[in-house]
Parts: C-alpha cells; structure tokens; sequence
C-alpha cells in the first residue's frame, strides 16, 4: 500500500475542495436577484474579454500538447502554465461578470437554437468537470509526478480544450444579442 505524501495531503482535499466550491458560487451568483454594474461597462464587455481569453487559452493547449510531442518539456510546462493562468483570469472575470451583468437570453430561433443549447449546455458541463482535472493536471506536473500527469492530462487536455473552443463559440452565437 503507497503512503499519501505530506503535500498530497494538502493539496488533494485542497482541490476536491475547489472543485466544488467554485461552480457552487458561480451558480449561486447566476441567481443573484439583482446585478450591480461594479466596473459600469457595456453588456458585451465581459463576454469579448471571455471569448478573447478561450481563444488564447485554446492556442496555448494546442502549441503547450505540440511541445511536449516534441519533447520541449520546459517550454510545454510554462505554455501549460500560462494557459492555467489564463484559465484564473477567466474564472475571476467569470464570477465579477455574474455579478455585474443581467444574463442576456439567446435569441436565435430554427435549427440554430438547439445547436446553440447543446454547445452551452455541454459547455457548462464540461466548465465543472474541467476544473479538478486542470488542477489535478497541473499538480502532478508541477511536483514531478509525471506518469500520474500523463495519465490524467489525457483527459484533461481534450475536455479543456473543448470547453475553451466552446466559449469562444457560445460567444460568437450570442454576439448579435448583446
């Protein structure tokens, strides 16, 4: 039987704890009965400054997965960081964003609107899955622990890249109603 290490005592109830906190909140501001505008800016602000920050951080998976399929791991490890650094600034934009901003409803009608909720729909999903495995992805590698990473980033790596493609379409599909 492996023994959990010191720092794995801390860090993994410290990410299972993350991982459900932060949807929780998100989910509780959505539900905000009232907004106040924190920054005064326009309806749209938020959701560009989003798209703009998945689509970076989409590039960044892509050229971070290149890296390391050529064995550039210094290289792979601070693109990787990068892109989860990103990932934080979204999260924090994301969370003042629900609390400044009325939701805005899609309002997109024929065939363009069931595509447009199964890509939110699975995009949301995929938003709480991608949190423990990013962390997760990030620790093993950040401590060494390569195998573990590896295993895990395979997961990982297709899901965030998913999501971030997905915001950026989500973004695209409710440009004309901001």
């Amino acid at each position: 039987m492996k023994t959990i290490s010191k720092i794995d005592k801390i860090a993994i109830p410290t990410i299972i704890t993350l991982s459900i906190l932060v949807p929780i909140v998100v989910v509780i501001l959505m539900l905000l009965p009232e907004r106040t505008n924190l920054f005064g800016v326009d309806v749209g602000t938020f959701p560009f400054f989003h798209a703009v920050i998945n689509g970076l951080t989409a590039i960044l998976l892509f050229v971070g997965y290149r890296l390391i399929k050529q064995q550039k791991k210094q290289l792979h490890r601070n693109v990787m960081i990068t892109a989860f650094l990103l990932s934080a600034v979204f999260l924090v934009s994301y969370v003042l964003s629900k609390i400044s901003i009325d939701p805005v409803p899609f309002g997109g009608d024929g065939i363009i609107r069931p595509i447009y909720f199964f890509i939110l729909i699975s995009h949301i999903v995929l938003s709480g899955i991608i949190i423990p495995l990013v962390l997760f992805t990030m620790y093993r590698g950040l401590t060494g622990e390569y195998e573990k990473h590896k295993k895990i980033a395979r997961w990982t790596f297709p899901i965030w890249m998913y999501v971030a493609i997905t915001g950026v379409l989500v973004y695209l599909f409710m440009y004309p109603y901001y």
